[in-house]
């Protein structure tokens, strides 16, 4: 029962940023003054977009009063199961706090004895699992109703709310530690407990509204952090499909032992391995709160929190989890260890491996496995390995004058890269060669998985640097445009300032999508799509035949 307490908690917050993984696939969009339309027959370049498809399509209005267009194609379902997924993850880890695994017996203790027949006590506790349920995704509901779902779309790129989400899981973090605790007023949980006290159905409700509040320094943690996730998703249900995994593996059990009592006996007695799971959630979300922190310095070009500042923190963050399991390392509130149990030893080792996987990448190694969740490999200072793709065919100069944006965005892995849109069109042309558009960004997970898992096959990187010419355009930059390239959108009305507004705005209006990656593949002679654009496709071959396809047709259009 320890062994998998303790796995539940390394799970949820893992679960976590896999969530973010999913979610910003179709989400991760500067939507700032951009609306999206009708494709009209004026824009030739549309022909073989995805606005040609015949998918359904929703419309959303963002706080900005601008019309949004989506493919439901494009909205990647599977991130509310993930999201889901986590939020029942984060609902056991809630269980195994101190402050609510010690009341199942008790609660389960009042159904039995004030029940008077077994199918009283089975239908109260139902209730009462009911009750936890509809508490918690009210809860969802509500941050849905104050942000809205256009504002939820906007959060995952905003700078303001990604360093208040970074400070607040710090917060959290701490929390756990001990430092302090997270709690509601007590007047609150009185006041709760008094009308619990009438008995009936509203006093289950009532019961179940003080366990929420009573538990609130345990579970406030949790919650903040999957309402967190859930935020950035940009989907409408997320805040309430996590409250509801959130709240049905918290209250299973507590039906579960109130219909079989019988079951409290295999449970675990309480003991420091409660305080254990406690700061182990601390270590985890303290890790997760960098990413956070991460998009602020991209998105903004701060330039502080580069790759190797980012692993070095994550390799002393894990390992001091790795010491805390092994009991080298005690915080107030923990037992005395005298003997290293099994489930402690295992976790320990698992945690100081990934700690020593992570070492190679402070001199440039690509740790694939979680290269998503890290700074791009261009923001490494020492990198050994970039350099082993060689020179690109030409630098950063063109016609002996620099290229655009060069001096604030990096082409990764040594690719032939431009960073805006006419000048790589320009340069296609003289050439001779197709051009790939990449819509992508700096807070774009998905984005970071494909350059460091795919675009680094051997295969694919040849035909990258050789075939193509490559527009990287990011969409959430925040680096503000020269006065004179400032302009309105004739498409959405609306002002453009900055780089990622510029991208943003040319992508919805260009091909009617608005999720990254996004690789447009295009002949730069008329600007025409010469195969439907994709998203993210981590199947190499795949990934490669899409590209090879486009190269053979533009080849065979200029025979």
């Amino acid at each position: 029962m320890r062994l998998i307490s303790k796995i539940l908690t390394v799970l949820f917050i893992f679960g976590l940023v896999a969530v973010t993984a999913n979610a910003q696939t179709d989400s991760l969009v500067s939507h700032d003054d951009v609306e999206f339309t009708e494709i009209t027959e004026q824009q030739p370049v549309q022909k073989e977009s995805i606005a040609t498809s015949k998918e359904p399509e929703t419309l959303l209005t963002n706080e900005n009063g601008v019309t949004l267009q989506k493919n439901e194609a494009t909205t990647d379902k599977s991130s509310l199961w993930a999201i889901f997924i986590a939020g029942f993850i984060g609902g056991f880890a809630a269980l195994l706090m101190p402050c609510i695994f010690p009341m199942l017996p008790l609660t389960v203790s009042f159904f039995t004895k004030s029940g008077h027949t077994k199918r009283r006590a089975v239908i109260q506790a139902m209730i009462y699992g009911l009750s936890i349920i509809l508490i918690y995704v009210l809860l969802g509901i509500f941050i849905t109703l104050i942000f809205g779902a256009d504002a939820l779309n906007s959060l995952s790129t905003n700078g303001i709310f990604n360093f208040a989400f970074f400070a607040l899981l710090v917060v959290f973090a701490f929390s756990f530690f001990g430092a302090f605790e997270l709690t509601l007023p007590a007047s609150l949980a009185n006041k709760l407990d008094r009308k619990a006290d009438r008995g009936g159905l509203l006093g289950l409700f009532f019961m179940a509204a003080t366990l929420a509040v009573v538990s609130f320094s345990c579970t406030g943690p949790i919650i903040g952090t999957l309402l967190v996730q859930a935020a950035t998703m940009g989907e409408l249900l997320g805040p309430a499909i996590g409250m509801l995994g959130f709240a049905l593996a918290l209250a299973i059990p507590f039906t579960l032992f109130a219909m079989f009592p019988s079951l409290l006996k295999s449970l675990p007695s309480s003991g420091g391995w409660l305080n254990s799971v406690k700061i182990t959630l601390g270590f985890l979300e303290l890790a997760l709160a960098l990413k956070f922190l991460s998009n602020v310095d991209l998105a903004y070009h701060w330039n502080w929190f580069d790759r190797e500042v980012f692993l070095a923190l994550w390799i002393i963050i894990f390992g001091y989890l790795g010491f805390y399991l092994l009991g080298k390392i005690r915080f107030p509130n923990d037992s005395p260890m005298d003997t290293l149990s099994l489930p402690r030893m295992v976790l320990s080792i698992l945690v100081l491996s990934f700690t020593l996987y992570m070492v190679p990448g402070l001199w440039g190694a690509p740790l694939k496995s979680i290269s998503a969740f890290l700074p791009p490999q261009t923001t490494q200072d020492f990198d050994l390995y970039t350099s082993s793709f060689g020179r690109t065919e030409t630098n950063n100069v063109v016609d002996s004058k620099a290229r655009k944006y060069s001096d604030i965005f990096h082409a990764p892995l040594n690719l032939n890269v431009f960073f805006d849109y006419e000048e790589g069109i320009e340069y296609g042309k003289k050439v001779g060669k197709p051009v790939m558009l990449d819509f992508t960004g700096h807070a774009c997970v998905n984005c970071r998985k494909m350059e460091a898992s795919v675009w680094s096959d051997k295969d694919v990187h040849k035909l990258l640097n050789e075939e193509l010419i490559i527009i990287q355009l990011y969409v959430d930059d925040k680096t503000e445009l020269p006065q004179a390239e400032q302009f309105v959108s004739s498409f959405s009305g609306k002002n453009i300032r900055t780089i990622g507004n510029k991208w943003s705005d040319f992508q919805a209006s260009k091909f009617n999508s608005n999720s990254q990656p996004h690789y447009v593949l295009l002949d730069p002679s008329n600007e025409e799509i010469l195969i439907k654009p994709t998203g993210a496709d981590y199947n190499q071959k795949s990934y490669y035949g899409f590209i090879q396809s486009a190269i053979n047709k533009y080849k065979s259009k200029n025979l």
